[in-house]
């Protein structure tokens, strides 16, 4: 006898787009970056209370790769130096752009109060790990060098993104750590990718159902064109790529962590922060009920708006703290 579908208690609120976000698939990778357009248009923008200059950067890049190019956001009003924010931006590695969390850069930027680094990163399967790795921390190197010329306060750089952004933004500060620097001072996880065993309950279960965006089959097809084939599950996995399986997470910078209920890769996330707890790591988590995967680009809603509030505040606690926490 075959086992029912699951029901799930979305948010009111955020329930009508569930259905939408489901159609999100990696199985095209090509058509998926197509169709980026048309999701933009129907997100809402963000209107910054704070006039904000915005120009993009193009860094060296790593060893003999190809420059990086950046987008930074800077808020105009305010004097002095300000702390960094470098941003990684979600879509699975294998899309995903500058474009597409604009509006998330914008509101950290005026809201948080700091200069905003929007990281446009090779993407997979054309450029597996360690390439992304690679061009964001030339990224953050390159910020941190350059801290006195850009306005930003050495001391007061943090690393963070969503979805794979955050997978990506765990390894870069194992990676900093183990390489004696950039400081960082905070790292924000949202909602990341950070295992790619895909053997969580979660990932199991409600990756097995066709819930929004972090389906099993999506999430076996970001890790394969990230990692190469046959790869993923292996011992041959670095936890550079793959977070989750650093056995040693002590010294690394404090973590904002979230995870939703209703989101394949919500053990992942809660494991992660539990271990860095456990290292010692200063770690907030945060876990929202009825929210699915990406639903803050639904900025209007209650949730969504909650969890975004939330995000600003960790950061501006761990950017602007009286005495910075560094590694």
């Amino acid at each position: 006898m075959s086992t029912p579908p699951m029901t799930f208690d979305y948010d009111p609120e955020l329930a009508p787009w569930a259905p939408a976000f489901a159609q999100l698939s990696f199985a095209d990778i090509p058509a998926a970056r197509a169709g980026e357009a048309e999701l933009l248009a129907a997100l809402p923008p963000y209107e910054s209370a704070v006039p904000l200059a915005v120009d993009e950067l193009l860094l060296p890049g790593p060893d003999t790769a190809p420059e990086v190019r950046v987008r930074r956001y800077a808020p105009t009003s305010q004097d002095g130096p300000l702390p960094a924010l470098l941003y990684v931006h979600g879509g699975g590695f294998v899309v995903g752009s500058l474009d597409l969390y604009d509006a998330d850069c914008r509101r950290y930027a005026a809201e948080v109060g700091a200069v905003v680094f929007s990281v446009d990163y090779r993407l997979a399967p054309e450029n597996p790990f360690p390439a992304v790795l690679e061009d964001c921390f030339a990224a953050l190197t390159w910020v941190a060098d350059n801290a006195a010329e850009l306005g930003v306060d050495p001391d007061r750089i943090g690393i963070g993104g969503e979805s794979a952004g955050g997978g990506i933004s765990a390894g870069v500060a194992l990676l900093a750590r183990d390489r004696g620097g950039p400081r960082l001072c905070v790292q924000f996880l949202g909602i990341s990718e950070l295992d790619d065993r895909l053997a969580t309950r979660s990932m199991r279960t409600l990756g097995a159902e066709s819930i929004p965006v972090t389906t099993l089959a999506n999430m076996e097809i970001s890790w394969d064109a990230y990692l190469g084939p046959g790869v993923r599950g292996t011992d041959d996995v670095s936890p550079y790529a793959a977070p989750a399986r650093a056995t040693d997470l002590a010294g690394l910078p404090p973590a904002l962590v979230t995870a939703y209920e209703l989101d394949a890769l919500r053990d992942e996330d809660i494991a992660y922060a539990q271990q860095l707890m456990s290292a010692g790591v200063p770690t907030e988590l945060h876990v929202y009920s009825g929210a699915f995967h990406a639903c803050t680009w639904l900025s209007q809603a209650v949730l969504s708006q909650k969890i975004l509030g939330d995000v600003v505040d960790g950061l501006r606690r761990r950017l602007h703290s009286p005495v910075a926490e560094a590694v």
